[in-house]
């Protein structure tokens, strides 16, 4: 049975704690280091009931990876809203602070070195890496209209916000700052 990766608001109150415990346990452990097993025993399920929830682990993950882009595309946007030009510099923001308190670095990346690039869920990680990268060349456009080539300028952004959240956890907080410093300087 094919099961669609459904919205978080549309699913059960039983289908809402399996994708909670199951979201905790892939982020703190990794997607292939947790088995089908430990998220029904740990969500206090019955692997048949799991699997009648979502149909399988592959649509779980997918299901997982597409909530964590709903609430975290959902706070960007709130802060965006409230946010003074030049806005592209408010997606270092909010990277920052998500490296305040997350523990094991970017949950899309750390599913890519997990995934195929035929798992279901990876057409979600290009996704979410591409709605950033499309959200700053649209604040780029906005902000900054006599930008030259606002496409190429996202695209630097972009590679200069990842980087530094990738290497955030080897090199310190402190590269955030610093790469928001370079972004503030290549917008003006």
């Amino acid at each position: 049975m094919a099961h669609e990766v459904a919205d978080i608001h549309e699913l059960t109150p039983r289908s809402r704690r399996i994708l909670e415990v199951a979201s905790e346990l892939f982020y703190d452990r990794g997607i292939h280091a947790v088995g089908v097993d430990t998220i029904a025993a740990e969500s206090g399920v019955t692997k048949r009931t799991l699997y009648n929830n979502f149909g399988s682990k592959h649509a779980l993950v997918a299901a997982y990876l597409k909530n964590r882009h709903g609430e975290w595309w959902q706070a960007l946007e709130e802060r965006l809203a409230a946010a003074e030009p030049p806005r592209a510099l408010t997606l270092f923001d909010v990277y920052a602070e998500d490296a305040r308190t997350i523990t094991r670095g970017c949950a899309f990346l750390n599913a890519a070195a997990e995934l195929s690039a035929e798992h279901p869920a990876y057409a979600i990680i290009r996704n979410h890496k591409q709605a950033v990268e499309d959200r700053l060349r649209e604040l780029i456009a906005e902000d900054r209209p006599a930008a030259d080539d606002p496409q190429r300028l996202a695209r630097h952004l972009f590679l200069l916000l990842e980087g530094a959240f990738a290497h955030h956890g080897i090199h310190g907080k402190g590269l955030l700052a610093e790469a928001r410093e370079i972004a503030r300087d290549l917008l003006s």
